[in-house]
């Protein structure tokens, strides 16, 4: 798997706001988990393509600027961390594990908060 060219492909999806994009990512047993998801639909575990998609929706409707910029790509086995710029320079770490097909089935989104970034 090369790392970078998925974070570009990410990166590009993510700034273009197409779901069908961002979505072509993730497995249809997708579990992601955030802090913000629990701010805006109730729950920090999100769990199926369908649920995720929703929550993207709503949180690209609130932040129609929203833009990231990816700054570090860390490669592990079968998972990567990508460290990104969000549109108002809030830090962003965000952890994906792929299953065979290349197709990631768990992320997790972490987020600086103001003076915790370095």
């Amino acid at each position: 798997m090369d790392h970078k060219a998925f974070a570009a492909t990410w990166e590009e999806a993510w700034n273009s706001h197409d779901l069908d994009r961002i979505m072509a990512h993730y497995s249809d047993g997708i579990v992601f988990r955030s802090k913000k998801a629990a701010a805006l639909v109730g729950n920090g575990k999100v769990k199926g393509k369908p649920a995720l998609r929703a929550y993207w929706e709503a949180a690209l409707a609130r932040q129609p600027d929203l833009r990231f910029r990816v700054q570090s790509v860390f490669e592990g086995h079968q998972m990567m961390v990508m460290t990104y710029l969000n549109h108002r320079d809030v830090l962003a770490a965000e952890t994906l594990y792929f299953d065979a097909t290349g197709e990631v089935y768990q992320a997790a989104a972490c987020h600086c908060q103001g003076s915790d970034r370095p």
